[in-house]
């Protein structure tokens, strides 16, 4: 059923996920302190992505405010930018495919193809398929680039996005998107528990290599050690047998879920379920056109995926990414002129 959103009610749901983001974001930089005051540790890094998501967050709110069909173009062109101009993304010693930056890259061009999507998708009919070839160039430049992550992820945040374009009620859409990420999650802890049938677990064994498998497991053996609080935030290439003989060692055990069971217990587990869960609630409650939110939920839900399988979210430009593109279909355009906002539905 279609329904408008008078400014009241759209006013009390933006107060409402705002209120609980910062209620999330908070209790997930708490409790690193937390954890790495009774542990031991370096609880900078979860402090740095937590403000980079923050941070991202409310600039994308404010551009898409502004310029809710050119901010998220502009933000699909820079990170594409970013993309080819700075392959290694970060300073210091640079770990080799498939343990490296490879994710990063992916996790990058599939944000940057959600954001072209929700370009498309809030621009006039007549701008929309130039912003659609955007998107689509998006991911044959992965492919360029040789990520075959990044060209099939693209590829399905893409895909995603045409069949929202069909879509009346963005509830069932949001509620796959959660089921989506929870069942990569779960194939993720599933290969590190050695859960799977013998032939599965063989043919995943050659794309995810047997060294990330181990890392994997050694994260799963520290965070039963531990189930309360872990053994503390960056401290799990200290204690990680597989990570110790890795050259040169990054201390990352390639999948964040697992990373924070190990160093931060059930408990870190629960904040970042929470966290990606506020945002599917922030886009379900969103004033944008369904198919720019759920657009923007399926890139999203790919860099879930890609965050449990690699070290992608290790990267502030990712995690600033995630936050723009999080805040830009969220956004309240300012003017009244934004296609789709006089019939937004919802469940």
């Amino acid at each position: 059923m279609t329904s408008v959103a008078g400014p009241g009610e759209d006013g009390g749901r933006r107060n409402v996920s705002d209120a609980t983001g910062v209620l999330v974001l908070g209790a997930c930089a708490a409790w690193s302190l937390i954890t790495a005051g009774v542990r031991g540790g370096r609880p900078e890094g979860v402090l740095l992505a937590v403000l980079a998501v923050a941070a991202g967050y409310a600039t994308g709110r404010i551009c898409g405010a502004l310029l809710p069909v050119a901010a998220p173009c502009a933000g699909a062109l820079a990170g594409t930018g970013l993309t080819v101009a700075v392959p290694r993304l970060a300073p210091g010693p640079q770990i080799a495919v498939p343990l490296g930056h490879a994710g990063a890259t992916a996790a990058l061009l599939v944000l940057s193809t959600g954001a072209a999507c929700c370009a498309a998708w809030a621009a006039t009919p007549g701008r929309r398929s130039a912003l659609g070839a955007l998107a689509a160039g998006i991911t044959v430049t992965a492919a360029v680039l040789g990520s075959v992550t990044g060209f099939v992820a693209c590829a399905a945040v893409l895909l995603c996005s045409l069949a929202a374009g069909r879509v009346h009620r963005r509830g069932p859409g949001v509620a796959g998107l959660a089921l989506g990420a929870a069942l990569l999650t779960a194939g993720t802890w599933a290969v590190a528990g050695g859960a799977l049938p013998g032939g599965v677990a063989r043919f995943l064994e050659g794309p995810l290599t047997s060294h990330r498998i181990g890392l994997w497991r050694d994260a799963l053996v520290l965070a039963r050690r531990d189930a309360a609080l872990g053994v503390g935030p960056g401290r799990f290439g200290d204690l990680s047998p597989t990570a110790l003989r890795t050259l040169p060692p990054d201390g990352k055990p390639h999948s964040a879920p697992l990373q924070l069971a190990a160093e931060q217990g059930v408990v870190g587990v629960l904040l970042l379920a929470a966290a990606f869960c506020w945002v599917l609630y922030a886009l379900w409650r969103s004033a944008r056109p369904t198919p720019v939110a759920l657009s923007a939920g399926a890139a999203l839900t790919v860099l879930a995926g890609i965050a449990s399988v690699g070290n992608a979210l290790s990267f502030t430009a990712v995690s600033a990414g995630a936050g723009v593109l999080a805040g830009l279909a969220t956004a309240r355009p300012l003017t009244d002129d934004a296609p789709g906002r006089a019939g937004r539905a919802r469940a």
